[in-house]
């Protein structure tokens, strides 16, 4: 009997005793192919010796100090190393422990930037239709994905939704990519409109959406119109990339590949690779300036926000991933897993979608390619598909729900970055195997 209250009731899961590179192993000595770096989390996979390296150094010298009386050496170059690689007038970093948390940091900041610049008026937030930003209450009211908000809907403050940038689906015939794109993007200020910009504050998005839907990007153009439209009507630009960011789709900030400037952006998962808990808020110069020259204090904070041990070991892993080529490798490997995907599932009579940047990749199941209709989901292919891999010895991340939070169903792959391409072959290989079992 356990007295753990686990993500579920029904089933026992296997109990893990040891990672090594891109394996995981279990108490009965089974292994497993990470196949989606738990969810897009083990970037470096695992047992990384320089990032344990850091962690034991920073225990030795300090474990804690609460940052509302002390700061530390190891969260001061974290967040030097952060701004480093940010996008043009990103200057501050506000350290967390995970993604909820930095996505509730900034809406908060959000909200509280407009006091301080004298617009009490904004109030609202708008983001996308099936997109998820966290399990807060806050994060979760913003995010747009029916299933995972239903039960909690009477006590969330809810943003407003406009479409996604959802190419597969939407993207109607004789329309060019760029101009789905504009055409999508032009939502936000008709939704702008309508509940009257003056009351909004913000318009939150993943640049490539991961859980939800499954290794989506945008198209060319599409969040440089998000940008223009954000400009035009003082609305602050939060890109939430908390599971695409650190590298994960090729560049070290996913809105690198997309041309943009947001006003805050949140990160998590890849930073700590998974060796320990953390995240981040980054905001631009402006933002902060409003609050250093207003009021001089940001009213929100966590216990655990700038944890020195946690900064140690996310330090380490941004130095692996910049300097240490890391990210240039999620690029390289990236190619070859899209290429291998295509090369297995292309032809495929129930893969509709191949999807995805660098090393965060989606395929999206179709009972028929031609109409793109998906398979009802009372055959619960998703969870179908996530038992078998397991026993096929592969954790990968399939998700039912991808078109509207009911119908549709996909998988995410997000391996570790350290993959060979003999080990990319073996996920596929695995993959491919799980699929036919499924859909036999």
């Amino acid at each position: 009997m356990t007295h753990v209250f686990g993500r579920q009731t029904k089933g026992k899961l296997p109990m893990a005793v040891r990672g090594e590179g891109i394996y995981l192993y279990d108490s009965g000595g089974k292994s497993y192919l990470d196949g989606s770096g738990g969810a897009a989390v083990s970037c470096l996979g695992h047992g990384d010796k320089d990032v344990i390296a850091a962690i034991r150094a920073q225990l030795e010298s300090l474990e804690f100090a609460h940052t509302g009386f002390l700061t530390s050496p190891p969260a001061e170059a974290l967040a030097d190393a952060l701004i480093a690689h940010a996008p043009e007038g990103i200057e501050r970093v506000y350290l967390v422990s995970g993604g909820s948390e930095a996505v509730e940091s900034a809406l908060k900041l959000a909200r509280q930037y407009m006091l301080e610049i004298g617009q009490p008026e904004r109030t609202r937030f708008i983001a996308r239709r099936q997109s998820y930003h966290g399990n807060t209450l806050g994060a979760l009211g913003t995010g747009g994905n029916l299933w995972r908000r239903a039960p909690f809907d009477p006590v969330m403050v809810s943003a407003s939704h406009i479409a996604p940038c959802y190419e597969y689906r939407g993207r109607e015939a004789g329309e060019s990519a760029e101009q789905y794109g504009q055409r999508v993007a032009d939502e936000l200020e008709a939704e702008l409109l309508r509940v009257g910009p003056d009351t909004v504050i913000g318009f939150l998005a993943e640049p490539v959406v991961g859980a939800t839907a499954g290794a989506v990007p945008a198209v060319p153009g599409y969040f440089r119109r998000i940008r223009e439209i954000c400009d035009k009507y003082g609305v602050l630009l939060i890109l939430d990339e908390v599971m695409c960011g650190m590298g994960r789709t090729g560049s070290f900030f996913a809105c690198e590949q997309d041309g943009v400037r947001p006003d805050i952006i949140t990160i998590a998962k890849g930073l700590g690779a998974g060796y320990q808990p953390i995240g981040a808020m980054l905001c631009s110069g402006e933002i902060y300036r409003a609050i250093e020259e207003g009021s001089g204090f940001f009213q929100h904070g966590h216990t655990y926000l700038g944890h020195p041990v946690a900064c140690a070991a996310a330090l380490a892993v941004v130095t692996k991933l910049t300097t240490g080529g890391m990210t240039a490798r999620a690029a390289e490997m990236g190619h070859y897993l899209g290429e291998a995907l295509e090369a297995e599932f292309g032809q495929h009579a129930h893969v509709g979608d191949i999807r995805g940047r660098g090393m965060f990749r989606g395929l999206e199941f179709v009972a028929d390619r031609a109409t793109k209709a998906p398979f009802d989901p009372s055959r619960k292919l998703a969870a179908r598909l996530k038992a078998t891999a397991m026993e096929n010895g592969l954790i990968c991340y399939p998700m039912n729900g991808t078109i509207d939070g009911q119908s549709g169903d996909h998988v995410l792959l997000a391996p570790p970055f350290i993959c060979t391409k003999a080990q990319i072959d073996e996920l596929v290989g695995k993959l491919s195997a799980s699929v036919r079992a499924v859909l036999a």
